[in-house]
């Protein structure tokens, strides 16, 4: 991948997590952290409902492109719980269901479209 290509990447993945931050509002959650980084990693968005966390991991995809979820392997996955253990232990929060949801954002040219997967490690 070439320095233009890996600019494009980043900006699509920008346009694609406020993208899902957007639906994810429309859903009643409420964004605790965008960008959150540590030592361990980033958590590309915190989000809350109703006493209810997610940590949110946001796959941007071109159209054609292969993979989403599979990208996130068993080393990205260490890296997100520890990550989002830190997050938990910085600030003391009480006991709650916590999950990680990954979305797959297909960024078009025209409808954007997105596979959600809860709880998904």
């Amino acid at each position: 991948m070439d320095r233009q290509q890996k600019l494009e990447a980043v900006a699509r993945g920008q346009r694609a997590e406020a993208w899902v931050a957007e639906r994810l509002r429309e859903q009643g959650w409420s964004e605790l952290a965008r960008n959150w980084r540590c030592d361990a990693g980033e958590l590309d968005l915190v989000v809350e409902r109703d006493g209810v966390l997610r940590f949110v991991e946001v796959k941007a995809r071109a159209p054609g492109d292969e993979g989403g979820l599979e990208a996130i392997g068993e080393s990205k996955r260490r890296h997100l719980r520890r990550a989002g253990e830190t997050w938990l232990t910085e600030r003391g929060l009480p006991e709650r269901e916590v999950a990680f949801l990954v979305v797959v954002v297909t960024c078009g040219p025209g409808a954007w479209t997105a596979e959600w997967l809860d709880d998904a490690f």
